[in-house]
């Protein structure tokens, strides 16, 4: 025997679905978000940088030849399936519903982050920032954040936008430093709520440990990344969109999550690779 579904009840869960994702925190707004992408593909454009140059009244204008190239995020499909039976309720059980959403949401928003970690990770930048910098073998400290801004400063990065993805123990060494969390130096809000905002001009994001990959670490060397917005783009063609199917196999009904989406680097010189030592 079949099951059907409403098209309330569909409706329902899939408005919750993105509510849930929409209003989570995730790395989308901290890079160049294009949507509604109708192709396997989307080409980023990038502008070089230009060089004023003098005129006598008489001469043709020279143009400045700005270099224009292309950074091509190619789209991948994800899904985030779960089997259940709430949908096999009177109605639908709506407490349910809702930590289905968000679990199914949490997913794909975590891949999203991910496919952007992965884009700056694989990105062609020279901007490093080594364990030893601020002592050696150290963590996550002051020194280090200090150098990432003056990598980007150097190459003319724009303060504005600047964003630092840390790892939960990161944050902890940045807390035990005292330039990051006094009032003398810093805002107090790092000594009230025990979390850093921004620090050195960067947003602080913290990347827990994720069975999508994270932050990497390598024996006991973590990968940090600072990055400016425009660094990195991310194109989403679908997502996040829900389909729930009765499933005789299985006899249950098959609530999936799906998302289009592909990253990619668009200035290598906007991103740093901030190594740090972790217990």
């Amino acid at each position: 025997m079949s099951k059907t579904l409403s098209a309330v009840e569909v409706e329902e869960f899939d408005s919750e679905v993105k509510q849930a994702y929409q209003g989570m925190s995730n790395l989308r707004n901290t890079v160049t978000f294009r949507g509604n992408v109708t192709a396997g593909t989307y080409n980023f454009r990038k502008m070089g940088k230009g060089l004023a140059n003098q005129k006598a009244p008489q001469a043709d204008v020279t143009p400045m030849d700005v270099e224009n190239s292309k950074q091509l995020a190619t789209l991948e499909n994800w899904n985030a399936p779960e089997y259940t039976d709430i949908f096999d309720q009177a109605g639908v059980n709506f407490d349910e519903q809702a930590e289905l959403a968000e679990a199914i949401a949490m997913a794909i928003g975590r891949r999203e982050d991910q496919l952007i970690i992965d884009a700056q990770l694989n990105s062609a930048t020279t901007n490093l920032v080594g364990t030893d910098v601020g002592g050696v073998g150290t963590g996550l400290n002051v020194a280090k954040v200090r150098r990432a801004s003056k990598l980007l400063n150097a190459l003319g990065v724009p303060m504005k936008d600047r964003h630092i993805l840390v790892s939960a123990e990161g944050l902890e060494q940045m807390l035990g430093e005292e330039e990051a969390t006094s009032a003398d130096y810093n805002t107090v809000k790092a000594l009230v709520n025990g979390e850093l905002n921004s620090f050195v001009g960067f947003q602080f994001h913290v990347i827990e440990e994720r069975a999508e990959g994270g932050l990497p670490v390598a024996t006991n060397i973590r990968t940090g990344i600072a990055y400016h917005k425009r660094s990195t783009g991310i194109a989403v063609g679908l997502g996040p969109k829900t389909q729930v199917d009765w499933v005789p196999q299985k006899t249950s009904w098959l609530a999936n999550g799906m998302l289009k989406a592909g990253a990619v680097a668009r200035d290598a010189e906007g991103i740093v690779l901030v190594s740090s030592t972790e217990v």
